[in-house]
């Protein structure tokens, strides 16, 4: 099976599997401000929501609405996303995961705030492990590093996603020792160069992760794909 990774901008990603899509985080153009595409470009089957922080979230009612996908989210995000018309949604929460038609869907710890934008209480943050096409494919979420990070690792990663933008998460430091713990073959950075406060040189973050861990980065810009 296929399995292709699209980088949106910022910390929203599409997996293609087969022809079923995907969306992480969903955070498109306008208030993307690295993004090439609107949510109205965008296909989905599912919606993965780590949490309801805006720059993960803004345009997930919408997206959800307009394709009839099923958001997968923590049980309070879930409520919350109900409330404003989302009529499929599917709640978890940390630890639990779920054999879902495209796959098994695992959430995992993630360590920062939460939060909706509306003020609501957004549950626990997350991250999201999928044993989807024969692959483990890994997105963290808005974290810090954390030293269980080794028993995500244990699973056999084949692809992390893991922010590197420093300030609001881990920086380029902290993502090492994080490449470090998970051990993936194959690592591409996120939520980093979106506003002044995160700005990194994503270039010399991959050649640090060749140097100093056995993982393969793959740096995306908006709208380039990978496939494993």
């Amino acid at each position: 099976m296929a399995l292709t990774l699209t980088f949106h901008g910022h910390a929203t990603f599409s997996l293609d599997i087969d022809g079923t899509h995907v969306v992480v985080d969903p955070f498109f153009a306008p208030n993307n401000p690295m993004a090439k595409k609107t949510a109205a470009d965008i296909s989905a089957d599912y919606i993965l929501q780590t949490h309801g922080h805006g720059d993960h979230i803004a345009d997930t009612v919408p997206l959800a609405q307009r394709t009839g996908a099923l958001v997968i989210a923590n049980f309070e995000i879930a409520n919350w996303l109900g409330a404003k018309g989302v009529e499929k949604v599917h709640p978890q929460h940390l630890g639990g995961g779920y054999n879902h038609p495209i796959g098994y869907v695992k959430m995992t710890p993630a360590l920062h705030g939460s939060g909706l934008p509306d003020g609501s209480y957004g549950g626990m943050p997350g991250g999201f492990l999928l044993h989807v096409a024969g692959k483990k494919v890994y997105f963290s979420g808005d974290t810090a590093v954390f030293s269980d990070m080794k028993l995500i690792g244990d699973a056999g990663i084949d692809l992390a996603v893991l922010p590197i933008g420093d300030n609001f998460t881990m920086g380029p430091d902290d993502s090492l020792l994080a490449i470090k713990f998970l051990r993936p073959k194959v690592v591409v950075p996120c939520h980093y160069n979106t506003w002044p406060p995160i700005e990194q040189d994503a270039a010399a973050w991959a050649e640090r992760v060749h140097a100093e861990t056995d993982a393969t980065p793959i740096v995306l810009n908006a709208e380039e794909s990978y496939t494993l």
